[in-house]
């Protein structure tokens, strides 16, 4: 790994190591690998190698992401952190190794929202005008960093860039279970063009202006 320090899926190899799992060829060649003809088997936890040459295991690899870099990013951990915020109503993040930030998808608090445009004597014709303004979404994103940086969230793990969405996720609408949990790939599949086009969400660079 090229991370520092060094972070990666933990692979063992060895004699004692099953050449691989009984009539599941399909499973077989998704959990074991061959290095310079060594094969090995990926046992799904992310390791990570202290100073003094000890391997700790961070999390389970389902459970992260692998940013541009490298590093790892749990995104339940910060979806957890965020979600104490008083702004925020719903959050869900994405990331991938193409890319060297996280992008949050926020459902903002209705109330704290009104309050900051009120505070900025901004004045919007509609909920989802309020939602895509570029100077709130940028204090948003302040203030949202703020907390994140106050629940002893890294660098890395603070969204690079956000979208706050005019529409509450429930599982009425199929964002969310029953039991109130994110479902990131219905979730991803309707905001799609927001995470394809970074144009639409503030950032560095961006020109926050969408219909959706």
């Amino acid at each position: 790994p090229f991370n520092d320090p060094p972070q990666g899926e933990i692979l063992v190899s060895g004699p004692n190591i099953s050449p691989g799992y009984w009539k599941q060829p399909e499973k077989t060649a998704e959990d074991f690998v061959i290095i310079d003809d060594v094969r090995y088997f990926a046992t799904g936890d992310i390791g990570e190698f202290r100073e003094d040459g000890s391997l700790r295991i961070i999390d389970r690899k389902k459970d992260l992401v692998k940013l541009q870099h490298g590093e790892y990013v749990s995104l339940a951990k910060i979806e957890t952190a965020l979600l104490n915020c008083p702004l925020i109503d719903n959050i869900c993040c994405y990331g991938d190794s193409l890319s060297s930030y996280l992008i949050a998808l926020v459902v903002p608090n209705k109330k704290h929202l009104t309050e900051m445009a009120e505070k900025l004597d901004i004045v919007t014709s509609s909920w989802t005008d309020l939602c895509h303004n570029m100077e709130i979404v940028k204090e948003y994103q302040k203030r949202m960093e703020e907390h994140a940086v106050k629940n002893h969230l890294l660098k890395n793990e603070l969204p690079g860039k956000i979208y706050l969405c005019d529409e509450i996720w429930t599982s009425e609408n199929g964002l969310l279970t029953e039991a109130m949990k994110l479902k990131r790939r219905q979730l991803k599949e309707k905001m799609q063009l927001v995470l394809e086009y970074e144009t639409l969400i503030y950032g560095p660079g961006s020109n926050l202006k969408a219909n959706l």
